[in-house]
């Protein structure tokens, strides 16, 4: 399973739009207090929508605590990464994957990086800013995770439990 872990995350936002990604992808959520927002309804409703009921996530007091319970693979992506997030090699890959981002002020505990610096992924932009949007940056990683593993159990398609299989098939036939 794949595993998105989030280390002291400040904007209610970018975890809500995080949380719609992990739902729409089955992936597990982790959170590493402290969190810069409360999770009930209220605050999370606008970016989670009425995604939040099927989420699958775990709180810990620190990382410490995530990592005594957590075994696999971590990768940290950070602005301070050593190579590039598309290095990551996740095809048949046995041991559960940790992708590792840090809060959006000042990313992950430099002390923890310094630990785990063989493990840290960039990535790439320009110099004209600092790093990217946090959810944005989840949604790069994951689905470069997803892409090497053939997308997994994902419908490649529209579920014809949205709109219907063909949805726009019978559009383009009414315009003609």
């Amino acid at each position: 399973m794949l595993n998105i872990v989030l280390y002291e995350p400040l904007i209610p936002q970018n975890t809500g739009n995080i949380i719609r990604t992990c739902v729409g992808v089955n992936a597990k959520l982790h959170l590493i207090e402290p969190l810069g927002f409360s999770l009930d309804e209220k605050h999370l409703k606008r970016s989670a929508l009425d995604y939040y009921k099927y989420l699958n996530y775990q709180i810990y007091s620190d990382f410490a605590q995530f990592k005594k319970i957590n075994k696999g693979q971590y990768y940290f992506i950070t602005r301070y990464g050593k190579k590039i997030y598309t290095e990551i090699k996740f095809k048949n890959t046995a041991e559960e994957i940790y992708l590792i981002f840090g809060k959006e002020t000042t990313g992950v505990d430099r002390k923890l990086l310094s630990q785990e610096i063989d493990k840290t992924y960039r990535i790439p932009t320009n110099d004209k800013i600092r790093s990217l949007n946090l959810s944005n940056s989840v949604s790069i990683v994951v689905y470069e995770y997803l892409r090497q593993n053939d997308f997994l159990d994902l419908e490649i398609y529209e579920p014809a439990t949205l709109k219907g299989k063909g949805y726009l098939d019978s559009f383009l036939s009414e315009e003609e």
